[in-house]
């Protein structure tokens, strides 16, 4: 009965290499298993002729259990070691049956068809063993299909839930820009209908007096040329001296008389809604204006107030196609910061400190710059990252509300497609530079 020894070694060495078709181990064993199974069938036919009769179902089992030996103790056959223990009943058979065969002849004889349907039976355990085996393997194969196919529609899922989570983190931010746009706007609009009032009541009084002042340098000219030539020489010297110092006054209150008119003026078109219409504007001329317009500002409120202007325009900025009024707010912010940031370092330097304010303007191939700097406090680097945040500021309850940068910031990037960027060292400096595209 050795045939199922040598059966068992090469179903189960084909077993194995089917196995392992579908790994990265077929490699390595192709060549060691199909050799194994062809020496199978040829110790089969080889056997009966080599051996004594008495020795041939030893000799079998013999080499079914070094098979058996080799292959479980390779780590790479790990996950079939039931097939490879579904042989132990036809190795302990075979080798019972051998050794009394060559060691007790007789009772071998006697007792040799319960030995071959023992064969038989462990022939058929190992059959049973495998079918059983092979089903087990379907079904985990089935198993592991579905739990890819799970795996995918779960990873499916999970980028969509995780694409509609960022569409509605932008939705929600979007959301909050144009909340922060419209309560600037809103106190933008309220405060340019009090600055339009506040302006419209000055602009009156402010004409009689230019008006009255340059009508009164005209009688002073008429009174030189007229009746003050009537006066004796001592009287018309000292006449003489009066109506100079009239005169100079007069200029003087003219001369103040016309910068607070553009003064005036300056606020009547910082109040005018914006239409949302890009003009051919004078860059140099727009920051020179805010920058006096927001100077001054703070001087009427603080009149121990003093800083430094320094501007240097380059000529080749001139024109640039901006919206006048958006821009406008974008500067006048800048420069109130700039203020306020050398005003409060003054004020803690106790008057050791010289406050100073530079505009510049330089003309690129591609782009305009505008550079405003100032030597005050700077900004520190916690809080860097967070100044185009709407509702965040430094300054005090009251006196900020966190809303300039931000709009600033979408005026330029968003209304003009430019860039707002700033450098800074703190306790140093600041200095924010406007990047705007060239039409």
């Amino acid at each position: 009965m050795y045939l199922f020894s040598f059966l068992a070694v090469f179903l189960l060495l084909r077993r194995l290499r089917n196995s392992l078709l579908n790994s990265n181990l077929v490699i390595k064993w192709n060549n060691t298993l199909t050799t194994g199974k062809w020496v199978a069938v040829g110790l089969f036919f080889c056997v009966g002729s080599l051996f004594d009769e008495n020795f041939e179902n030893l000799i079998a089992v013999l080499f079914l259990s070094g098979v058996l030996y080799f292959i479980y103790q390779e780590p790479d056959f790990r996950a079939q070691r039931g097939l490879i223990e579904a042989g132990y009943p036809l190795v302990a058979v075979g080798l019972v049956s051998g050794l009394v065969e060559v060691l007790i002849p007789d009772l071998y004889e006697l007792y040799k068809n319960y030995f071959n349907l023992a064969h038989v039976a462990a022939f058929i355990w190992i059959l049973s063993r495998w079918a059983n085996s092979r089903k087990q393997q379907e079904e985990i194969n089935v198993i592991a299909n579905r739990k890819a196919e799970l795996e995918a529609l779960v990873a499916e899922r999970t980028i969509e839930i995780t694409q509609q989570k960022e569409e509605l983190q932008q939705t929600v931010k979007e959301l909050q820009a144009t909340q922060a746009q419209l309560i600037q706007q809103e106190k933008l609009a309220s405060l340019g209908e009090l600055t339009a009032g506040i302006a419209h009541e000055i602009q009156n009084p402010l004409n009689f007096v230019n008006n009255f002042s340059e009508v009164s340098t005209e009688l002073l000219d008429e009174l030189k040329t007229g009746p003050l030539q009537k006066l004796p020489d001592a009287e018309k010297e000292y006449a003489e001296e009066i109506l100079n110092d009239l005169t100079l006054n007069l200029e003087k209150i003219t001369h103040h008389g016309k910068r607070a008119d553009s003064i005036v003026k300056g606020m009547l078109q910082h109040s005018r809604v914006s239409n949302g219409q890009k003009e051919l504007t004078d860059i140099n001329a727009l920051a020179d204006e805010y920058l006096r317009l927001s100077y001054h500002g703070l001087r009427a409120k603080d009149k121990t107030f003093n800083a430094t202007l320094q501007t240097n325009f380059d000529p080749a900025a001139e024109k640039v196609t901006i919206i006048p009024q958006d821009f406008g707010r974008v500067m006048l912010n800048l420069f109130n910061n700039a203020f306020y940031s050398v005003a409060q370092k003054k004020k803690r330097l106790n008057g050791t400190f010289e406050p100073t304010v530079q505009v510049n303007t330089r003309k690129l191939p591609d782009k305009v710059e505008i550079y405003v700097r100032d030597n005050g406090s700077g900004i520190p680097p916690e809080v860097l990252e967070k100044i185009y945040q709407p509702f965040f500021t430094t300054k005090p309850t009251g006196q900020g509300t966190g809303l300039g940068l931000s709009l600033s910031y979408d005026i330029i990037t968003k209304g003009h497609g430019g860039e707002l960027r700033v450098s800074t060292e703190e306790g140093e400096f600041a200095e924010f530079i406007i990047s705007l595209p060239v039409n």
